[in-house]
């Protein structure tokens, strides 16, 4: 006796073939919302940043503005709060993390800890040539990375 097959029964090939279209479907439309998630998160959080970077520099100047002046550490911690605002809006434009920035802000801090270490003291130390070593060291890195990122004359 002949098996007839219902409309609603679907041979057993293609019924397998549907079930990978939905769940390559499914993938897809999981990969597009992890994308949306990611973007939303990744565009939050550079908000946050840059609001917080811009929060602290104007809390640091309001004290300058208390205290009626500023001094050299002042001075050098709002180019820090400058240099992270620009890498956060690098970011935020081009997606890439600007190394050199970061190499700037480092150096920026260790020009302030060498400011107050040398206004704290009063005297030379080791510390003094560590420091300044470190300082050294960071410029010929942002070197390197400048004149490897010149496009070659070949």
């Amino acid at each position: 006796m002949l098996h007839h097959q219902s409309q609603h029964e679907l041979p057993e090939p293609t019924a397998i073939a549907q079930i990978r279209s939905h769940i390559q479907l499914g993938k897809a439309y999981a990969d597009e919302l992890d994308h949306i998630l990611f973007e939303v998160f990744h565009y939050l959080a550079l908000f946050v940043i840059g609001a917080s970077i811009v929060w602290s520099a104007v809390i640091a100047y309001w004290g300058m503005v208390v205290h009626g002046h500023a001094t050299i550490s002042d001075i050098l911690l709002l180019f820090i709060y400058l240099e992270l605002g620009a890498m956060v809006g690098i970011y935020f434009k081009t997606s890439a993390m600007p190394v050199r920035c970061l190499i700037f802000v480092a150096i920026t801090a260790l020009s302030r800890l060498l400011i107050a270490d040398v206004q704290a003291h009063h005297q030379e130390s080791l510390n003094l040539l560590w420091v300044s070593g470190a300082i050294v060291l960071l410029a010929l890195s942002t070197l390197l990375i400048r004149t490897s990122s010149l496009p070659s004359s070949k």
